[in-house]
């Protein structure tokens, strides 16, 4: 862990020198959106105050330079995911439209009876643009189920697919289990079908330092406001023919060669998904955020994350009201859990007295909770600004919020 200074990247984080309810605040909601650092507030202040215009469209001096910044972020995306060009990235507003895109896309050429596989760890994002297929179109939903750990059902999985299957759709790690699927495995198994492989990277992107050519799955999907950048932007990575094939999500401006009174031709890939004005300052801001992870030795974070968890762990150990769910090999820093005698939501305003911010409710992934028979649970996860301290106030809150119930 001495290669990566936790503490001096939280430092990099206004909002996380704030108070609240009196006590220092310990955020441990990352999974749900990441904060900000301050070179992605410094750039996306400097684009609005020095050089902002509309991009593409303009030949003043100001366009031009919003135009190269702006294009200049997409090759920084596609340099992060180790993708073959910059035009095979997408802008999207985030993780949730750029699997619409594909859906919406897709959705065009199946019929009725073809099959979509999905897994019960999926993210409602990744589930719910299926289900609009399966109610307009036919489709037949298929679903991997989750093992007692937390572990992807692999033989069941494999068992699913079938000459029927056009799409398998996966998370590359949970947002509620931390598990981390082997989507390369996943993607081989699809192609063997002949089918697509599409895989959820909105966790993934920011814990599994992804590298879509050696995963191999047709589209890989992101979003920024996780990657500790702004919201409202995030992205869709796609095989050159994967894109290629899919026909214009929306209409507008920038998505055109030509219009005329009868007929529109339209540009190619890129843009063809990017009608109308882009998310420039959101675009400009993560990529200010991608070269600010990138100055941090990737496995050292990792090992730092996962010194975090167990450190929760061994706090915690012997506490029979207790129960962590999802404990799968290899999994992420999220500790989701349950309280025995207490409501998940009360456990986290509780929490809350102390300063410590945890998630509570289904986690966008309804699927799963009633596979582990929940009506909701608590969540913490830890990003590369939590530190041991923070460890030891969660598990300071948490007893204390354990006593109040008892």
């Amino acid at each position: 862990m001495s290669a990566f200074d936790a503490y001096a990247a939280r430092a990099q984080f206004p909002i996380l020198s704030r108070t609240v309810n009196g006590k220092p605040l310990v955020y441990l909601d990352s999974a749900a959106s990441a904060q900000k650092p301050r070179a992605v507030i410094e750039a996306m202040t400097a684009a609005m105050e020095g050089s902002y215009a509309n991009v593409h469209r303009g030949l003043h001096t100001l366009a031009n330079e919003t135009t190269e910044t702006f294009e200049a972020a997409r090759e920084t995306v596609a340099r992060f995911l180790n993708a073959e060009s910059a035009e095979q990235i997408v802008w999207t507003k985030g993780g949730t439209e750029a699997i619409n895109l594909v859906a919406a896309g897709l959705g065009q050429s199946l019929q009725p009876g073809d099959e979509i596989v999905v897994t019960q760890m999926e993210h409602h994002a990744n589930i719910v643009p299926w289900h609009m297929l399966r109610e307009a179109k036919g489709m037949v939903l298929k679903w991997a189920p989750v093992l007692d750990d937390g572990s992807l059902d692999m033989a069941a999985l494999a068992e699913l697919i079938g000459p029927r299957t056009k799409l398998v759709a996966v998370t590359h790690m949970s947002n509620v289990l931390g598990t981390v699927n082997d989507v390369r495995a996943i993607a081989d198994l699809a192609h063997a079908a002949g089918a697509l492989a599409l895989v959820d990277g909105c966790q993934g992107a920011v814990h599994c330092s992804p590298d879509v050519q050696a995963l191999d799955a047709d589209f890989y999907v992101f979003t920024g406001h996780k990657l500790f950048g702004p919201t409202g932007i995030g992205g869709l990575y796609g095989k050159r023919a994967a894109l290629e094939a899919l026909p214009p999500y929306q209409g507008g401006g920038e998505m055109i060669a030509t219009v005329t009174e009868d007929a529109v031709t339209y540009a190619g890939i890129p843009h063809r998904f990017e009608a109308g004005t882009p998310p420039i300052l959101e675009a400009i801001g993560l990529e200010a955020a991608l070269d600010w992870l990138s100055g941090f030795d990737a496995a050292a974070v990792s090992a730092h994350e996962q010194a975090l968890l167990a450190h929760v762990r061994t706090r915690l150990e012997g506490r029979d009201w207790l129960t962590e769910v999802g404990t799968a090999p290899g999994k992420g820093a999220i500790f989701t859990f349950t309280v025995e005698g207490a409501h998940a939501h009360d456990i986290a305003q509780i929490m809350d007295r102390y300063g410590v911010a945890v998630r509570a409710g289904l986690h966008c992934a309804e699927p799963l909770s009633r596979r582990f028979g929940l009506t909701s649970s608590a969540r913490a996860s830890f990003a590369l600004y939590n530190t041991l301290e923070d460890v030891d106030a969660f598990a300071d809150a948490l007893i204390k919020a354990r006593e109040f119930f008892a």
